[in-house]
């Protein structure tokens, strides 16, 4: 059976956990761990990434993002590859180093957040990398620290997640490292990182509670959240597609849309295109940026070339679009 495609979206909240090779070591010592959270802070802060929750295992890593205008897979293929390249030439070997393709699901923020936060910052205690929870907050290869305020890693948004326990961040500090220590005993939770159904229900005490009802359920493994999430993520992924086939059975590229841009904002082509901040440029080359990246799936990356401009700025540039985009109500005609 082949792999169903990934899922996607602005805005999406991502569990995403990496393995090694038959299971083995991705982190040989404390220089590989360092060289991947260089890396990590490096790639989430160029390409506007958040970052919640996040722990090194020696053969895994849990993290919890939430996409911005580049495209997880982008920002994974950057950190993997890299890290990858710089590991081998390290160790002195060659071949893959991690298994297969990383897993990533897609989660519903309400009520899993929160949930998946606590889940993965206690991975280092469950793998018995610290002695006890007093520990973690020691442990400078996960967010937990960083939360505490043991540690500081300017790529991670802890100011999202304390606001959700507090406004005063002594307190909200108190109150989530409370919630994070409840958490101890729940041990594994197979229902965050298991599949389909049974993970969408919350697990198997829900699903069987549902056995031999009239309900049906809608369920997939690349999706966590209950069945109303997991319908509108799948129709609005069906729906962003059909627009993308729509656009390429047209013909309609990125010079089709520089024009379309243009006469949006009565204003010749090459000043869409053309690099500098002039007043008359920045907000309809944002509004490129932003169609380009979301209606046609060109990365960041691809349009920093096409426009003379950095990958940052580009990035940068379609988030400012999409705020653009929403005050103004702004359509793509076609």
């Amino acid at each position: 059976m082949p792999r169903k495609a990934r899922i996607d979206a602005a805005g999406a909240l991502h569990h995403i956990i990496v393995r090694g090779i038959e299971r083995r070591k991705i982190f040989w010592d404390d220089a590989d761990r360092d060289s991947f959270v260089n890396r990590l802070g490096h790639v989430l802060i160029e390409t506007h990434t958040d970052c919640f929750a996040w722990a090194m295992i020696p053969n895994h890593v849990h993290l919890l993002m939430r996409t911005g205008l580049t495209p997880i897979a982008t920002v994974m293929r950057r950190l993997l590859t890299g890290y990858a390249v710089q590991f081998n030439r390290r160790h002195r070997r060659h071949g893959h180093l991690f298994q297969n393709r990383y897993k990533s699901i897609l989660c519903q923020q309400d009520p899993y957040l929160l949930e998946l936060v606590r889940y993965i910052h206690l991975n280092p205690l469950r793998a018995k990398l610290v002695p006890d929870y007093k520990s973690l907050k020691r442990f400078s290869y996960g967010g937990h620290c960083a939360l505490m305020g043991k540690c500081n890693n300017d790529w991670q948004n802890t100011e999202y997640i304390l606001s959700l326990f507090g406004q005063k961040v002594s307190e909200a500090r108190r109150l989530y490292n409370k919630f994070v220590e409840e958490g101890v005993s729940d041990g594994k939770r197979p229902e965050l990182v298991g599949g389909g159904l049974i993970r969408s229900l919350g697990g198997w005490i829900s699903a069987k509670a549902l056995r031999g009802t009239k309900d049906r359920i809608k369920g997939d493994e690349r999706i966590l959240g209950d069945g109303n999430f997991v319908q509108e993520v799948l129709v609005s992924c069906q729906q962003q597609l059909e627009r993308r086939y729509h656009y390429q059975a047209k013909g309609y590229d990125f010079d089709w849309l520089v024009g379309q841009v243009a006469t949006l904002f009565g204003v010749d082509q090459d000043i869409v295109t053309r690099p500098g901040r002039y007043p008359d440029t920045v907000e309809a080359r944002s509004v490129l940026c932003y169609w380009a990246a979301r209606e046609l799936g060109i990365s960041t990356l691809e349009l920093s070339k096409r426009l003379g401009i950095s990958q940052p700025t580009a990035s940068q540039s379609a988030k400012r679009g999409e705020k653009i985009v929403k005050e103004k109500q702004l359509k793509v005609m076609g």
